[in-house]
């Protein structure tokens, strides 16, 4: 079970470069329910996704690189290029910090993952991060169709 809240930003946190981070290519091949590819360095993973926003089955496969490069061109070339930064928090959490590349340039997006709903619920995030947008389909969608929202943080 995948329980995580997803954040625009004020700011980008200082000494961002300090922390480690991964390119992330991605597409998706169906959005309902939704079925990923994913290249993170050197990796290659087929994801499954439950419907939800805030709390969703999530099931990780290994991909070969032949096989995403077969299944690439099936996301109607809606690939979407993010640097993701992994930044610790409060010795518990690790935010995922996306700053995405392209037409969806310049989104950034942070992610936090969560044990349970009530954790999530009772979350206080940093001070730079911006807009809860766990339950905007707005920013759900522009992720999926590689397209811009309509407003920015």
């Amino acid at each position: 079970m995948e329980i995580e809240r997803k954040f625009l930003l004020k700011e980008l946190p200082e000494h961002l470069d300090r922390y480690p981070c991964h390119r992330i290519e991605q597409g998706y091949l169906c959005t309902e329910p939704v079925v990923r590819i994913r290249r993170q360095d050197d990796d290659y993973i087929l994801t499954y996704k439950s419907k939800g926003l805030l709390a969703r089955e999530e099931y990780n496969l290994p991909l070969t690189k032949e096989a995403y490069d077969h299944l690439a061109p099936k996301t109607d070339g809606l690939l979407i290029q993010k640097t993701r930064y992994k930044i610790p928090f409060l010795e518990k959490y690790t935010i995922e910090l996306d700053i995405f590349d392209g037409e969806l340039a310049p989104l950034t997006l942070a992610e936090v993952e969560f044990e349970s709903v009530d954790e999530a619920n009772a979350f206080v995030p940093p001070e730079w991060f911006g807009e809860d947008v766990t339950y905007s389909t707005e920013y759900h969608n522009s992720t999926l169709s590689q397209k811009k929202p309509n407003r920015l943080a």
